[in-house]
């Protein structure tokens, strides 16, 4: 059987931690090891505790949720963070994925969708759903820069993976639209997260707008 994933809660709101323990400690796929109230007291968390994924609240008092975001990636970096927010996609959340999120939620999502996100960022995906990367899209526009050499490592069939990642494509439609199995997209995936040296497919949309890099997808038939 897999262990569950073991999940640190982090915001300021002690009504709301408690709540969200009593919801994700209902499922057997999530084990809460800490609840905390601030930045500080997550870093400090991780860094005592084995913690596969913190929920992270982005407004938090001591530390902020982006500033003890980018220190649990730094000193752990298979710890992966969910921000936490009260609006969908607000700035504070956008300053998480730059931080190094693999993803957010809402304070209201439904508990399956919480225990969902959870376990797909400890297993290594995003949560990112396509039409949360058409407005993550909108938020990170601007003028195109150059583009990085190391988008010239990749090969022409990564190359088309990461267009189709950048447009927000989950695994199973970069597959139908390359014809591909799933293993193979997920090779071709890795491969490219690891030439460009990102964290997972929330950072490869940011790189791609933020770069100059996406645009329509033109997949070979």
């Amino acid at each position: 059987m897999t262990a569950p994933v073991r999940v640190l809660l982090a915001d300021d709101q002690e009504l709301l931690r408690l709540s969200l323990a009593t919801v994700l400690g209902a499922d057997p796929r999530v084990e809460v090891v800490g609840t905390v109230g601030d930045g500080r007291a997550a870093v400090d968390a991780v860094l005592r505790e084995h913690v596969d994924v913190v929920l992270m609240d982005v407004r938090m008092p001591v530390l902020d949720g982006i500033a003890a975001t980018a220190q649990v990636v730094r000193l752990r970096p298979r710890t992966r963070v969910l921000a936490l927010t009260t609006f969908d996609l607000d700035e504070l959340v956008l300053a998480a994925l730059r931080a190094g999120a693999s993803g957010y939620l809402t304070k209201d999502a439904r508990p399956e969708t919480l225990v969902e996100a959870i376990c797909d960022v400890a297993a290594g995906s995003a949560a990112l759903a396509p039409t949360v990367a058409a407005s993550l899209v909108e938020h990170v526009r601007r003028v195109p820069a150059p583009r990085p050499d190391a988008v010239a490592r990749l090969s022409p069939r990564e190359r088309e993976v990461f267009d189709l990642i950048a447009a927000g494509r989950s695994n199973g439609e970069i597959g139908a639209a390359l014809h591909l199995t799933q293993n193979t997209v997920k090779t071709h995936v890795r491969a490219v997260l690891t030439k460009l040296d990102l964290r997972d497919r929330v950072h490869a949309v940011i790189y791609a707008y933020e770069n100059g890099l996406a645009g329509p997808a033109h997949p070979a038939g």
